[in-house]
């Protein structure tokens, strides 16, 4: 939580959000490398709200903190090879941070708090990813009160460490204090990450000034309390142990992600590999991924020369925010086509290279930041469609984009009016069979096949063969293969009927259908959020008149419907 209102927030606007951002330009965040340990403090200036009407106090944050924070992250684990430990702390006294303001959740239309919160949770996987697959281990310093999304920004460290100074302390008071959940996977943390048995986390979260000290270490809240006395030489030492755990390359030069070369316009949006057309009478995202221009590299020495300009990372960039872009700035755009052009040998010659690769650290880290950006495409709220007709590269990594989709649709045949562009073929690789997991822990032909190992197995055994529309389709592959004759009106068919549907229950039913089989923390977190996070938010004993959020700091109880729905 963050200071009070003293007044019912007005209605904040919704601006055009840029996810691009670098270093110069951060307002919140102070980055520093000293060998393998990097600090990263969060020092939030109160006047730098992305939308004018609250002010950003004792480091509460809004959706321009996260963007700096997620580059920040971004940047380490590609810029900064020899870090192996980060540390997450406060730049201020006594405060490490007070979570999402609340003047700003309270103005906010609802559309808006539920991509706040969900690109939040994406950051705090991306630093549980990097701890478990790239060496980077955060620590989280907690000098001062963390509290609300604070102590989840904490959550998502593999190691706490909390001031013990009878006053800094660990909480999640929405609850009690505002009628809504930690809305970025807190409850789920708690118990599934942290451990914390069911009854004392369930005193935790209705109890607003938290808990720290002794308690807080033995009820597994944190990992350890640190006297201020010693506070920077624990710190310190901790740092150096965890760094040791790590295996990341010493020495080696890191990979400056430079600026993405973007062209937004009304109707287009275009990028050097990524373009997108925005149609948005029909409610339509047209987007279309160019494959490589040229053969992969002989090696890796090479893909380090390229650096972001390597196509696989350059492509992930790109797609990456155009995803962040059209999921927040294009809300009435509820379907999204994927297309993708060029050469399929090529874009299998990339993921061979760095799958056979795995050991050089930026080969690794391409393969993670592919998983996540996938992921991300997993958890966003559009319908998508992947059409593959003559001409495309749905192979090896862009063939998860078509396994992504809700329905995929492969053109039998030729179009009568290119007959020499040869038919369409979907191609299965290597890295479709395991480097780029679900959330739920499975591949996405895993997820597809659950439950039928025989199907698994004959699509895996054509692996490495083109295969056509009929062959695609009988190996479930794909969801319909329809002629030239029938090509544009099955597309327009499923496009006009998307659009007729309910948003609101689209979004329930996709989400419901990605992710079959087994629940991970990840799963968990981002179902909650979709349902009861959402629901709750909305509800007027949250976001009412009357509710928690507009009564909190005005002295007045929110005045409940005390009903249980």
């Amino acid at each position: 939580m963050t200071s009070p209102a003293t007044d019912t927030p007005p209605a904040a606007e919704t601006p055009r959000v840029d996810f691009r951002v670098d270093p110069g330009r951060y307002r919140h965040w102070r980055v520093s490398c000293d060998g393998p340990v990097a600090t990263v403090a969060m020092d939030v200036d109160e006047q730098g709200g992305l939308v004018p009407g609250y002010e950003l106090k004792l480091n509460s944050y809004d959706l321009g903190v996260d963007i700096e924070l997620y580059d920040a992250v971004q940047r380490l684990r590609f810029e900064h090879p020899e870090v192996r430990t980060v540390v997450l702390t406060s730049g201020k006294d006594k405060i490490f941070c007070a979570g999402a303001n609340i003047r700003m959740l309270a103005a906010s239309p609802h559309p808006w708090k539920v991509n706040f919160c969900k690109f939040t949770n994406e950051t705090r996987n991306g630093i549980e990813d990097a701890t478990a697959h790239s060496g980077q281990t955060y620590l989280a310093a907690l000098n001062g009160t963390a509290s609300g999304g604070g102590y989840e920004l904490a959550l998502a460290c593999d190691h706490i460490m909390l001031i013990d100074d009878r006053s800094s302390a660990v909480s999640l008071p929405e609850l009690p204090l505002l009628g809504v959940l930690p809305g970025t996977g807190g409850l789920t943390r708690v118990v599934d990450k942290r451990h914390v048995r069911r009854d004392l986390a369930d005193y935790f979260a209705t109890r607003p000034e938290g808990i720290g000290g002794k308690k807080a270490v033995q009820w597994r809240l944190i990992d350890e309390a640190v006297p201020r006395a010693r506070w920077d030489e624990v710190v310190a030492e901790r740092s150096q142990q965890l760094a040791g755990r790590s295996s990341r390359p010493a020495g080696a030069a890191g990979v400056p992600l430079t600026p993405l070369d973007k062209t937004r316009t009304d109707d287009t949006i275009t990028y050097q590999h990524v373009t997108a057309s925005l149609d948005r009478a029909r409610g339509v995202a047209g987007i279309t991924i160019s494959g490589p221009e040229a053969d992969a590299p002989a090696g890796m020495a090479a893909v380090h020369d390229q650096g972001a300009a390597f196509w696989t990372l350059a492509m992930t960039r790109e797609l990456d925010d155009l995803i962040l872009d059209l999921r927040t700035n294009e809300l009435e755009i509820g379907t999204w086509t994927f297309g993708a052009k060029g050469d399929p040998q090529r874009v299998l010659g990339y993921d061979r290279l760095l799958l056979d690769n795995g050991e050089d650290w930026l080969a690794s880290e391409i393969v993670h930041y592919l998983k996540r950006t996938l992921k991300r495409l997993d958890v966003t709220s559009r319908s998508l469609l992947a059409l593959i007709e003559p001409g495309s590269c749905f192979a090896g990594s862009l063939l998860e984009l078509a396994l992504a989709a809700d329905r995929s649709f492969q053109l039998a045949g030729v179009f009568e009016d290119a007959p020499g562009a040869g038919p369409a073929a979907i191609t299965v690789g290597p890295v479709n069979l395991g480097p780029l997991p679900m959330s739920n822990g499975l591949t996405r032909l895993q997820t597809r096949f659950l439950g039928d190992s025989d199907s698994l197995t004959a699509v895996e055994k054509r692996a490495g063969e083109p295969l056509e529309a009929d062959e695609a389709e009988q190996l479930g592959l794909v969801t319909f293969a329809p002629d030239d004759i029938d090509w544009a009106d099955e597309i327009r068919i499923a496009t006009e009927e998307r659009a007729s549907f309910s948003p609101d229950a689209l979004t329930g039913m996709e989400a419901s259908y990605r992710f079959a089989g087994p629940e991970t923390l990840e799963t968990k977190i981002f179902g909650r959020l979709s349902a009861w996070q959402n629901w709750i938010f909305i509800r007027p004993n949250a976001s009412g008149p009357n509710g928690a959020l507009r009564k909190f700091g005005t002295g007045q109880r929110a005045d409940f419907d005390r009903k249980r729905v």
